[in-house]
Parts: structure tokens; C-alpha cells; sequence
């Protein structure tokens, strides 16, 4: 038997399905106790929560007392192949650990809360206190954050959203991204709250848009803080959470900040046509038609409010999008305060004075037959009559490898990929 040793790519673990691979085999590897590399025995499910691997969580990091405690508990953060390179400093630990404890304790508050007043917008304090924005950066006079960020501290005092900075840059390197958990911190605060930040100038040029109609409006979140404005707001969703149905982009247990009727945006649309309130879109799904593009199809008002980013991000179908680029003009865009990695916007449309019909179609590359709108790569027939050397299911997508590709593989990526449950074979 070889001796085991993980694929790296640029000093980098390569994973596939999820678990690092051998270079030699491209069986999944994993660190023993004492951190040598081993194969993880057939049958036997790879240990993602052992040391190695598991992802910090203020649970643990409140009793640890220091960095030595830490490398201990998370061993993976100083090793290089294991964070990408990205090694956490005792600095970096120290950091987290106070933002940890400050953001948590604010959570549970937010968490306590069912009513927001005017000026309050705790998803934004809660997104500032992971990304290091304190008054200190805003300009604004005040006393910033005290201590040292040691675990078990008293937490210094809580700072209000105004010292805040609005555009909410995130001071947060590699090594302190392993300690706070940023992944994990979005879903939990997209589950209380919503997936886009709200700030004070999204808000006010939305009330310039007023009365509004928000269409999946999820928790209520963006509607509860519109109507603590004075603006009016009708807000619905399919699926609110602590509906019959449960939903499943938020916590399905909490009620919505604001009143939130149950209703398909479709259906919500045409309940309100009389009304002459402005749709306003708020990170629709990137896979359901219903919930964006078929709303702006049976919307018949002049302007249209959405919140997220551009074709081929994560919110809005590729239908949507080619609605937009077609027959609506951007008239405003305002900047949001966004999540690593993401750009979401704020953008007000006015709808072109005569509609154009969506005629681009999606056609295979190879033999030129139409395809489902949003598809990408070849056809089944293609794919059956003249198979790739190799296939994958990736996102939902099939991806498909030429000859060429495969053979300039390293030994252990190609071996892990004929063995994935994601590898695709041609029909017999």
C-alpha cells in the first residue's frame, strides 16, 4: 500500500465531493490525531468533525483561554494545506473572539426582538461587528471598542448602528475568517433576517417609489423597517416563515418582523394591479421563474424595484434577466452593503414604452437543437450519440471533460472523479 498524501493544487487541498484526495489513488484522505495523512477505510464516512476539519464556533472558542488552546482545539487553521495558506495569528484569534463575543451577544438580542422602530436595523449592526466597522472608520466622535478580545472578558460596551460605516467594508483577513466563520454567519443572519443588507439610502430611495408591493418578501425584514419609515408597504410571500408550509431560506419557527400575507408573487402581482403600487424584487431565487421573472410579466406598473446582483449571480433567472436587458431601462442604482464575494445592488427600472418579445432561444453547440432556457453545455442526444471522455453532475449541470483535459489530469483527481457518485455515463 502507498503512502498517503493529499492532492494539492498551488499549496492548496484538492477536494472532490467534498473530502481532500490522495494524489496517488484519489481515495479520501484525512490527518490522524497526531496529523499524519491516511486513507479513509472503504465503507467508513470521512471524519468531517474531527479537529482537522471542523469550523470554529463561538460555542468552543468561549472556553478556550488561549492561542496555544486554539491551534489545539482547530488545528487545521495553522496549517497551511489545510486554510489555503490563509494561517490564523494569535492577533487574528484574539480579534475573532471578541467579535465573536460581541456579534453573539447582540444576536440573541435581535433574536429577542419582534417589532423594529425607526432607525433600528440590527442585521446591519450585526454585519458591522464581524467586519471590524467602527466609528473609528466612519469619522464619527466617540469612544471605540475597548479590550483585548480574549475570551471570557467582560464584552465592552455595545456600539449603536450609527457608528457604523454605511459601505461596510470588511477588515477581515484570511486568517481571521477562519475564526469568525463568515459562511456560516450569513446563513444564520439570511435565516433571521434577509439575504440582501438593508442601509438607510436603499431604504429612502425605495420610499420614493411608495406605496410599495414586495413579492417574496421572506421574513419581512426589508418591509418591516419600509413602514417603520411611515411607507406603505404590502408584503407577501409564498411561504412566510412560521407559515403552515414552513420555508425553507429562513427560520420556518420565527414569526416575520412585519405582516406578511401568504400569496405567490404571481398572485400577489394581480391582486394589486389596481392598487398602483411599484413591485419591488428582493433577492429572488436564481432557479424559480415564478418568483421573478413570471411576477414582471403579469406586473403591469411603470417602474420596478430589485434587490441583487446580474445575470448569472445567485439571485434572478436567466428569463428575468433577459426581461430586464430587453424591455425595462435603468433609471437608479444604489450600492448595498454586501457580503464577501457578493455585489448586490439596489436598482429602480422604468419600463421601455413598447415590449419586445423574448426571442433568444439556448441551442446546443453541437447540433444546434434548443435547449431549456438557462442550460448549459450539450444536449442529451449529443451527449449519448458522442459521449466526452468524462462527465460530471456539478450545480445541477452536466460539465463535460474532452480527451485532452483527462489525460493532463494529475493521477489522483482523475481517479477521484471515476469513482464520484457525481460522475455521469452516456446511456447503452
Amino acid at each position: 500500500m502507498h503512502t498517503a498524501g493529499p492532492l494539492l493544487a498551488r499549496g492548496r487541498l484538492v477536494t472532490v465531493d467534498g473530502h481532500p484526495v490522495c494524489a496517488e489513488c484519489g481515495h479520501a484522505v484525512a490527518p490522524d490525531e497526531a496529523g499524519r495523512w491516511g486513507h479513509v477505510p472503504d465503507g467508513r464516512p470521512f471524519p468531517r468533525r474531527s479537529r482537522w476539519f471542523a469550523p470554529v464556533t463561538w460555542q468552543q472558542v468561549r472556553g478556550l483561554g488561549s492561542f496555544a488552546e486554539f491551534t489545539e482545539r482547530f488545528p487545521w487553521t495553522v496549517t497551511p494545506e489545510l486554510c489555503g495558506g490563509a494561517i490564523t495569528s494569535e492577533a487574528d484569534w484574539a480579534e475573532g473572539a471578541r467579535r465573536l463575543r460581541d456579534y453573539h451577544g447582540q444576536l440573541a438580542a435581535a433574536r429577542e426582538g419582534r417589532a423594529l422602530r425607526a432607525g433600528e436595523n440590527p442585521y446591519l449592526a450585526l454585519a458591522g461587528v464581524l467586519a471590524g466597522a467602527r466609528m473609528a472608520d466612519a469619522g464619527v466622535a466617540g469612544t471605540a471598542h475597548a479590550g483585548n478580545g480574549i475570551a471570557g472578558e467582560p464584552s465592552p460596551a455595545r456600539p449603536a448602528l450609527s457608528e457604523y460605516r454605511r459601505d461596510l467594508v470588511w477588515m477581515v483577513s484570511g486568517g481571521l475568517g477562519n475564526v469568525l466563520n463568515l459562511p456560516e454567519r450569513r446563513r444564520e443572519l439570511a435565516a433571521l433576517f434577509s439575504w440582501a443588507i438593508p442601509d438607510d439610502g436603499a431604504l429612502a430611495v425605495l420610499g420614493q417609489y411608495g406605496p410599495l408591493l414586495e413579492c417574496g418578501a421572506g421574513t419581512g425584514y426589508w418591509a418591516a423597517l419600509l413602514r417603520a419609515r411611515g411607507i406603505d408597504v404590502a408584503a407577501s410571500d409564498v411561504a412566510p416563515p412560521a407559515s403552515a408550509s414552513g420555508n425553507e431560506f429562513h427560520d420556518s419557527k420565527r414569526r416575520p418582523w412585519t405582516g406578511v400575507d401568504v400569496a405567490s408573487a404571481v398572485a400577489a402581482v394581480r391582486a394589486n394591479r389596481a392598487s398602483g403600487r411599484t413591485l419591488f424584487l428582493c433577492w429572488p431565487p436564481f432557479d424559480d421563474d415564478g418568483a421573478s421573472y413570471a411576477a414582471l410579466r403579469a406586473y403591469r406598473g411603470e417602474a420596478l424595484a430589485y434587490v441583487g446582483g446580474g445575470p448569472g449571480g445567485p439571485t434572478g433567472t436567466v428569463r428575468f434577466h433577459r426581461e430586464l436587458a430587453l424591455n425595462w431601462q435603468r433609471m437608479e442604482q444604489v450600492a448595498l452593503p454586501n457580503w464577501p464575494g457578493l455585489a448586490d445592488r439596489l436598482t429602480v427600472y422604468r419600463r421601455n414604452p413598447v415590449r419586445r418579445p423574448l426571442v433568444e432561444r439556448d441551442r446546443c453547440p453541437g447540433c444546434r437543437r434548443f435547449l431549456p432556457t438557462g442550460a448549459a453545455g450539450r444536449c442529451d442526444a449529443c451527449f449519448a450519440s458522442r459521449p466526452p471522455a468524462m462527465a460530471l453532475l456539478v450545480n445541477g449541470h452536466r460539465v463535460e471533460y474532452p480527451q485532452e483535459v483527462v489525460d493532463a489530469m494529475p493521477a489522483g483527481l482523475r481517479l477521484a472523479f471515476e469513482r464520484s457518485p457525481s460522475l455521469l455515463r452516456p446511456p447503452a
